[in-house]
C-alpha cells in the first residue's frame, strides 16, 4: 500500500467531480490515508469545505479545455507530478432517447466521455515522462447492461469502458495502468439532479409511463451502497501496486453484468416489463 505522512513522497491524486457523491468520498478517503489530494469541481465553492493539510481544491470544468489545462498546470506546479488521475465527473440524463434534445445529448457526451478524454490527454504526458501512473475511469454497470429511459447515460458509460480498454493497451508500454471502475448503485445526489424537468415527457407518446421515467431517475438509489463504504473498498484496491484492470463494487454490480449475458430477446422482454414499455404496447394495441 502507498501510505505516507504529508511530505514530498506522498502519492498525488487528482480527482474530478468532487462536489458530491463518489468524487467527494474518494477525496476524503485518500486524504485520510495521507495521499496528497487535489479535489476539483466545476464550482469551487462546492468543495471549499474539503480543504485540509494534505488536500487542496481547484476549479475544473471538464467541458472546458482551458479549465483543464489550468487545473493540471496548477497540480504540477504544486506537486511536481500526478501519480493517479480519477476521471469521476459525470451527468445522468434521463428520458426516452427520441425525446431528448440534441443539446442535452451533446452535454451528456461532452461531460461523460469527451471531458474524460480531454483531461486524460492533459495528464498523460506527465505520467509518460515518469514511466508510471494510474488512470482510473469511473464507468458504470449501466454501460454493461443498457436500460430503457436512461439510454444516453448508458451509452456514455459503455463508451468510457471501450475507451478505457484501448487506452489501457496504448499506455501500458509507458508503465501506466488504466483501471475501469463499474459501480453498481451507490448512494449519491446524481439521481436528484437527473430528476429535473422530467414533467415534459407527459406531453409525449411516453406520457402514460411518466411514473416509470421518474422511477428510473432514482432506480440506482434503492437500497444503494453507502458511498463511504464504496470509497473505502475502492481505495483499498487502487492503493495496491498492481490494481485489477476492472473493479465492480456496490449494489447489483455483479448481478446486472450477469443478466447481460442472457439472450438479447429475453433481456428486452425483461427490461421492457420492468420499465413499463409493455404497458405502452398494450395501450397502442
Amino acid at each position: 500500500m502507498w501510505r505516507f505522512t504529508m511530505n514530498t513522497d506522498a502519492p498525488v491524486v487528482l480527482i474530478s467531480g468532487c462536489s458530491t457523491g463518489i468524487g467527494r468520498a474518494l477525496a476524503m478517503e485518500f486524504a485520510e490515508r495521507h495521499w496528497r489530494v487535489f479535489a476539483t469541481a466545476r464550482k469551487p465553492a462546492a468543495i471549499n469545505d474539503l480543504k485540509a493539510a494534505n488536500m487542496e481544491t481547484a476549479a475544473l470544468d471538464v467541458t472546458d479545455e482551458k479549465s483543464i489545462k489550468a487545473c493540471v498546470d496548477f497540480v504540477i506546479a504544486k506537486a511536481g507530478r500526478i501519480d493517479m488521475l480519477i476521471n469521476n465527473a459525470g451527468l445522468l440524463l434521463i428520458g426516452p432517447l427520441v425525446e431528448l434534445e440534441t443539446s442535452e445529448l451533446r452535454q451528456q457526451f461532452e461531460t461523460n466521455v469527451i471531458g474524460l478524454s480531454a483531461l486524460t490527454r492533459e495528464v498523460a504526458p506527465h505520467m509518460i515522462e515518469k514511466k508510471s501512473g494510474k488512470i482510473v475511469n469511473i464507468s458504470s454497470i449501466s454501460g454493461v447492461l443498457s436500460t430503457p429511459l436512461a439510454g444516453a447515460y448508458c451509452s456514455t458509460k459503455a463508451a468510457v469502458t471501450s475507451f478505457s480498454d484501448t487506452l489501457r493497451m496504448e499506455l501500458a508500454p509507458f508503465g501506466i495502468q488504466v483501471i475501469t471502475i463499474q459501480p453498481g448503485g451507490i448512494k449519491s445526489s446524481l439521481s436528484d439532479n437527473a430528476d429535473n424537468n422530467l414533467e415534459r415527457f407527459r406531453k409525449t407518446p411516453y406520457g402514460p409511463i411518466q411514473d416509470f421515467i421518474v422511477a428510473r431517475a432514482h432506480a440506482s438509489q434503492e437500497n444503494a451502497t453507502p458511498v463511504e463504504n464504496f470509497a473505502k473498498k475502492l481505495v483499498d484496491k487502487l492503493a495496491r501496486e498492481k490494481t485489477p484492470k476492472f473493479i465492480r463494487l456496490g449494489k447489483d454490480s455483479t448481478l446486472l453484468p450477469f443478466v447481460a449475458k442472457f439472450p438479447r430477446a429475453f433481456i428486452d422482454t425483461l427490461l421492457s416489463k420492468k420499465f413499463g414499455l409493455d404497458q405502452l404496447r398494450k395501450k397502442s394495441g
